[in-house]
């Protein structure tokens, strides 16, 4: 056994306005799993504690929120907050509430933001804390919103890193934890525009589906089942970021165009609002194409 001090990493994982789907998926990682992810040395030399996690943890009530805060006090600047869910902050956030202090419920958002501050980062789980989800969604009547535009609503500069999907790949979770214990936080180089990382997100489900060739040749399917592209049938692939195609999902599997349906934009800002309804087509926008013969062969056909 090396004689190596660990360096030890507090992990807080806070669950706000969601459907605990997250949580499913990552949990249910494979390689490497939870275990390895939560037991063992994810890098060499660095071990993440998971601290406070409400589905898995033994604890409940005042117990797990005295879990939570004294990890939070003990470690200042210390851990990472991982928050899974979107934010309810109309009305002061009395839609979601998280335990109590001092003999009121504390809001979810007091709760984030009080723990923001003090984090050493944040990673935004899903696309629900990544930037509202399916709770952000109009018309909205409990003010959801992701982690980013709540801190910075309260002038809180912690790092927030982002892993959308609906529910997100669970490499995605662990390899944006290993890229931070392994590295620190990312460059500017290494995250988009929307906060994601570019390792994950940087290509289009377009550039690498195995239906793309369909869509060049201007072939697509018109009913479920069909040979061809499924852009007619409200794909969302032109439009989505993420390696879905190569990572592949259960165990590298299948995933959702592989298994005959469509993808619905579940790691976009603007998903759902933008991308509903989910079988219905997207128009006037523009697509990545291919190939002088199909770029005319459309044009030919708007003319006619």
């Amino acid at each position: 056994m090396s004689g190596n001090k660990v360096e030890e990493y507090p992990v807080i994982w806070f669950q706000a306005a969601t459907c605990t789907g997250c949580s499913v998926s990552v949990l249910n990682t494979a390689s490497p799993t939870v275990r390895n992810l939560l037991v063992d040395e994810v890098v060499p030399g660095k071990h993440v504690s998971l601290r406070f996690q409400p589905t898995v943890m033994a604890a409940a009530g005042e117990m797990a929120i005295e879990a939570m805060d004294s990890t939070a006090s003990a470690n200042k600047g210390g851990y990472l907050l991982v928050v899974e869910g979107s934010v309810p902050i109309k009305q002061s956030g009395i839609y979601g509430t998280v335990g109590e202090k001092d003999g009121r419920e504390v809001p979810i958002m007091e709760r984030v933001t009080s723990l923001a501050a003090d984090a050493l980062a944040v990673i935004a789980l899903g696309t629900c804390a990544s930037y509202g989800g399916i709770f952000g969604a109009k018309p909205n009547p409990t003010g959801c919103v992701g982690v980013s535009d709540l801190l910075a609503r309260a002038g809180i500069s912690t790092p927030v890193v982002n892993v959308p999907g609906c529910p997100p790949h669970p490499d995605w979770f662990t390899g944006t934890v290993a890229r931070v214990l392994l590295g620190g936080l990312p460059s500017a180089e290494e995250v988009d525009d929307d906060g994601r990382l570019i390792a994950f997100y940087g290509k289009l489900i377009h550039e690498n589906c195995p239906r793309r060739a369909y869509f060049d040749e201007g072939k697509f399917a018109k009913k479920f089942g069909d040979e061809g592209c499924l852009h007619e049938l409200g794909c969302k692939g032109p439009l989505t970021y993420a390696d879905c195609p190569i990572r592949l999902w259960n165990g590298g599997r299948n995933w959702c165009i592989g298994s005959g349906g469509v993808c619905i934009g579940c790691t976009q800002p603007e998903f759902p609002d933008l991308f509903s309804p989910l079988y219905v087509k997207v128009s006037d926008v523009d697509l990545p194409v291919i190939g002088e013969y199909w770029l005319e062969k459309e044009r030919s056909a708007q003319d006619e």
